[in-house]
C-alpha cells in the first residue's frame, strides 16, 4: 500500500463525518475514492469495503463493544467509538487483516489523534474483542427473537418488530439475511441489441474480469460483480445498456406497455422505467417524464441522450401539483413515488439509521398527494402502474387499496406479463413484493391497476 496514506485514516475520518448525520454513506465513500483516484485498486477496496461494513454491522458491533468495554459505547469519545467499531469489523470479518495488526494500528492511530491517554483502553478492549470473536454473544433467541435479529443482522429493533408482524419469522430471517448480502450491479441491455450482440459483450466484459451471469427473471437483463466504474466498460458511452434493477424492469414489463402507448411517468429519475418504456412504445408512440427538480431531469436526460432516446418529452413538474392538460390522457402511467427505501437496503447501508416510524406516516402524506395527481392522468381503461422500493405493507399493499377505494381503479393480473420464474399468488391479484433474500432482485413493490367508469361494484 501506498506508504504516505493510510487507508485506515482515511476510513475513520469518513466514520467521523458520517456520524454527523448529514450525508448519505454512498455519496461520503463515493467521494473519497475519487479524492483519492490515485490509490492502487487494493487500497481503494480496502476502504470501500472497511467504511460499508463498519456501517452495515454497526448495531452488532457496538453489541460486541459493549461486551468487553467498561466504557459504554454512546459515552465514548466519537474519534474512539469510530476507530474501535471499525477495528472489531476487521477482526470479526476482514480475514485478511491478521487480528494483532487491527488491534495495533488502531492504537497507533489513537496515539497520533491526540488520545495518547486512551491507547491502554482501546488496546485492552480491542484484545478483549479478538479473544472473543468466536463466542456466540448475540442474544438468546430463545428469550427474545426480536432483540437475537436485531443484532444478528444489525437492524433497528422497530423495523424487525414490523416485519415479524408483516412476514413471520422465517421470511423476516430470509430477508434480513438477504440484505447483508452483496448485490450485483444489474444491467437492462438496450432493446436493439440481438442475443448473439448481447453474447459477445458479456464475454468482452468477462476478458476484464468481470463476472456476468444472464438473469434468470428476464433475457435482457444480466448481473455484474467486480465491475468498478460502470462507465468505464465497453458499450457504455454508446448506450449499449443501463443500469436497472431488475425489480424496476419487471414493473414495466407488468404494466403492458405496447407499441403506440402514451405513457407519463410523473416521478421518473433517474430514468430506468422510462427508457425502457421508450423503447417499448416505438416507433409511434410517445413518453413524457417528469420530476421535481432540474436536478433530477438533468439526469434523467443525460440517460435518455446516452441511450439515443430522442422521442421522449421531459419536464421539471412538482407531481402534487394538478395538469389539467393531460387529464384522461396517458394509456399508461408509471407511478414510482418517494418511498421509505426499506427494499434497498443492501445497496444503501445507512437507510435503516435514517428512517423512523414518523417519517412513514409523512410518505404516506406525500404518496397520497401524488397519487391523487396520478390518477387523473389516466384515460379510461388505461393503467396505472404504481410501485416503491419497499417492503413496507402501508406504503404498498395498503396504498393500492386506498388507491382502489378512492377512485376508480381495480387491481389487474399481472400473470400474463411477468416470468414464469415469479409464481407468486398476488400476481394474479395484480400486486408483487420482492424481497430481499426470497426473489432474485432488490425489495421492491409494484401493482397494475386498470381505470373503469365509476361503478359501486368495481370499487375494492
Amino acid at each position: 500500500m501506498t506508504k504516505s496514506i493510510n487507508t485506515r485514516e482515511i476510513v475513520l475520518d469518513l466514520l467521523l463525518e458520517w456520524e454527523k448525520g448529514a450525508v448519505f454513506s454512498h455519496r461520503l465513500i463515493r467521494d473519497v475514492l475519487n479524492k483519492y483516484n490515485y490509490l492502487s485498486g487494493q487500497e481503494k477496496g480496502f476502504i470501500k469495503r472497511l467504511a460499508e461494513g463498519t456501517i452495515e454491522r454497526q448495531i452488532e458491533l457496538d453489541y460486541r463493544l459493549e461486551q468487553v468495554s467498561s466504557v459504554p459505547v454512546h459515552k465514548m469519545k466519537p474519534l474512539i467509538r469510530s476507530l474501535l467499531r471499525m477495528s472489531v469489523y476487521q477482526i470479526l470479518y476482514m480475514d485478511s487483516v491478521p487480528d494483532a495488526a487491527a488491534v495495533s494500528e488502531a492504537v497507533k492511530l489513537a496515539g497520533k489523534r491526540k488520545f495518547q491517554n486512551l491507547k491502554g483502553f482501546v488496546n485492552g478492549v480491542l484484545r478483549s474483542a479478538a479473544k472473543q470473536k468466536e463466542a456466540q454473544v448475540y442474544p438468546d433467541p430463545g428469550q427474545d427473537m426480536t432483540a437475537y435479529l436485531s443484532v444478528r443482522y444489525s437492524m433497528p429493533v422497530w423495523l424487525v418488530e414490523k416485519w415479524l408482524e408483516d412476514y413471520g419469522r422465517e421470511n423476516t430471517e430470509r430477508i434480513l439475511e438477504g440484505m447483508l448480502q452483496a448485490r450485483p450491479v444489474t444491467i437492462r441491455f438496450a432493446g436493439g441489441m440481438t442475443e448473439s450482440q448481447r453474447e459477445d459483450w458479456k464475454q468482452q466484459v468477462r476478458d476484464l474480469g468481470v463476472k456476468v451471469r444472464s438473469h434468470p427473471y428476464l433475457p435482457y437483463a444480466a448481473e455484474l460483480e467486480g465491475a468498478e466504474g460502470i462507465g468505464s466498460l465497453p458499450g457504455y458511452q454508446e448506450g449499449n445498456f443501463a443500469v436497472q434493477d431488475v425489480s424496476s424492469m419487471l414493473a414495466v414489463e407488468a404494466a403492458g406497455v405496447k407499441p403506440g402507448d402514451f405513457v407519463l411517468d410523473v416521478c421518473a429519475a433517474p430514468g430506468g422505467k422510462t427508457m425502457l418504456a421508450a423503447e417499448k412504445v416505438m416507433p409511434d408512440g410517445r413518453v413524457t417524464a417528469r420530476d421535481v427538480s432540474e436536478s433530477k431531469v438533468d439526469l434523467l436526460r443525460e440517460n435518455l441522450e446516452r441511450m439515443d432516446l430522442h422521442h421522449v418529452k421531459v419536464e421539471v413538474r412538482d407531481a402534487t401539483l394538478p395538469d389539467e392538460s393531460l387529464k384522461g390522457k396517458a394509456d399508461v402511467v408509471l407511478a414510482d413515488v418517494p418511498c421509505s427505501g426499506l427494499g434497498v437496503i443492501g445497496r444503501k447501508k445507512d437507510i435503516k439509521y435514517r428512517v423512523s416510524k414518523e417519517q412513514l406516516g409523512e410518505l404516506e402524506k406525500l404518496q397520497k398527494a401524488i397519487l391523487k395527481q396520478a390518477v387523473s392522468y389516466v384515460r379510461e381503461n388505461g393503467i396505472l402502474l404504481y410501485s416503491t422500493c419497499t417492503i413496507n405493507k402501508q406504503e404498498n399493499q395498503e396504498m393500492v387499496q386506498w388507491i382502489c377505494r378512492e377512485f376508480s381503479f381495480q387491481p389487474e393480473d399481472m400473470s400474463t406479463f411477468l416470468p414464469r420464474d415469479i409464481e407468486e399468488e398476488s400476481v394474479k391479484s395484480g400486486m408483487l413484493q420482492l424481497l430481499p433474500g426470497v426473489h432474485d432482485s432488490d425489495g421492491f413493490f409494484f401493482a397494475r391497476l386498470r381505470k373503469k367508469a365509476v361503478r359501486g361494484s368495481d370499487r375494492c
